[in-house]
């Protein structure tokens, strides 16, 4: 059964400099809980990351592989969760210039875990860990 979650936050940043955030795997230790990021095959991960690039998040012990699979330039940013706790896990970032200046971003997924009757957890913690995401997103973009 799949579950998703959604949350949002607003940036005074133009969706611009959102999206350019979202690219460099480089500058998610500096607004999420994220320790470190990396390319999976060794690259730049201060570069621009395109469809098809795979990245590697630590978060204390805990490591998950995101692919890359689509970009809309500076409106959209999705990924793919690689294994870990689930079956599948579908992630996108929306991007809207708001009406009154900056960027309203929305980030969601779709996903389906793994271990059976766990769904209702991770709904709850990645609802909790993804708000943290936004809006470190949200603060980090508006400091470039």
């Amino acid at each position: 059964m799949p579950y998703s979650y959604s949350v949002t936050a607003h940036s005074p940043a133009a969706p611009g400099a959102v999206f350019d955030a979202l690219l460099r795997a480089s500058t998610w230790p500096s607004w999420s809980p994220i320790d470190t990021a990396a390319l999976a095959d060794g690259g730049d991960p201060a570069r621009r990351q395109d469809v098809g690039d795979t990245r590697v998040f630590r978060t204390g012990r805990s490591v998950s592989r995101e692919r890359v699979t689509e970009l809309v330039p500076d409106r959209r940013f999705v990924y793919e969760n690689l294994g870990g706790p689930f079956r599948s896990y579908r992630g996108t970032v929306a991007l809207a210039e708001a009406p009154g200046g900056g960027t309203d971003l929305t980030w969601s997924a779709v996903f389906e875990p793994k271990p059976r009757f766990t769904g209702p957890f991770w709904q709850w913690y990645l609802t909790r860990f993804m708000r943290r995401m936004a809006e470190g997103l949200a603060a980090y973009a508006a400091t470039r």
